[in-house]
């Protein structure tokens, strides 16, 4: 199958970009290289650089008649959506509206949308998030994901576009890159790693719910092999780790004692996210398959082997 990957040389787009390729599909690759790297770019496949929001990548789709778009190009920065939220929707909605307007009248089919847990959700009234759980995004980040999926319900409606969103927990693992987009694991990481002390925010009980990259691209193969109703499904463990607790085990992974230091909270920071992925496991036979032991030691050595300050 000919697959476009868009945002397929970034981090987790380029582990999807692999798995597809391994699985011997044909993929293109859609990349401004704004935080992609060609480095990331799996043998294989192919890459074109443009933006998603130009009319470039829009000729390109009709030209080529993709049947399935595996969409995770995006303006990932919480913070940078907030200061400047004109930008985020521009590149997260825009973007994707000019896919989808080229897509719909090139032959697409089927659209897997990267999208997101808890800043989709919020705070939890309950624990781990069901899929049915309120959405109350208090970002512009999160605004624009979940109006991605109603957009990408609107396609489905009115042009039979079937689609699956996977709203990911905290993704880590090997090529996240520490500045820019990154999470929380890679930034540890990275300055443990550059001798420098790691600050925590608060009190460091705050949670997330961290999922190694490859259970995440396994999870993109599941959503390509899925035949069910349209719909989101989230990606994640079903267990939260907090901060002091991740910081720990990044260090004995790493096997460098360096102390850590507590800065203060960051203002409107979210306490606990936890994703129930009870619904992945039934219809998309996806569950887990790394633990966050495991996920740790391996992102640990990439890091080790890979990471130049």
């Amino acid at each position: 199958m000919k697959i476009l990957v868009t945002g397929g040389a970034g981090f987790i787009g380029s582990h999807v970009s692999e798995a597809l390729c391994l699985a011997g599909h044909q993929v293109d690759i859609l990349d401004d290289l704004s935080s992609g790297q060609r480095a990331n770019v799996p043998r294989g496949a192919r890459l074109m650089v443009e933006d998603i929001r130009s009319e470039a990548a829009a000729e390109l789709i009709r030209k080529e008649g993709y049947a399935t778009i595996v969409h995770h190009a995006a303006q990932m920065d919480v913070r940078r959506s907030v200061a400047d939220p004109g930008l985020d929707a521009g590149i997260n909605l825009l973007g994707l509206l000019n896919l989808m307007e080229a897509g719909r009248s090139a032959g697409l089919e089927r659209v897997i949308f990267a999208s997101t847990g808890g800043a989709l959700y919020g705070e939890p009234e309950q624990g781990p998030q069901p899929e049915t759980h309120s959405t109350r995004p208090v970002s512009p980040y999160g605004i624009a994901k979940l109006a991605s999926e109603q957009y990408l319900y609107f396609y489905q409606q009115q042009y039979g576009i079937r689609y699956v969103a996977l709203r990911y927990g905290n993704v880590y693992g090997p090529r996240q890159n520490p500045h820019g987009e990154a999470g929380v694991v890679a930034i540890f990481t990275q300055r443990l790693l550059d001798g420098q002390l790691v600050t925590i925010h608060g009190d460091g009980l705050q949670t997330r719910d961290y999922i190694y990259v490859a259970d995440v691209a396994r999870a993109n193969l599941a959503a390509l092999n899925y035949e069910g109703p349209s719909g989101a499904f989230n990606i994640g463990t079903g267990r939260e780790t907090d901060v002091v607790n991740l910081f720990e085990r990044i260090r004995a992974a790493l096997g460098i004692n360096t102390r850590v230091i507590y800065g203060p909270a960051k203002p409107g920071e979210q306490r606990r996210s936890v994703l129930n992925c009870t619904k992945a496991a039934e219809h998309l036979r996806w569950h887990p398959q790394i633990g966050i032991r495991e996920g740790l030691t391996l992102t640990a050595r990439w890091f080790a082997s890979n990471w130049a300050p």
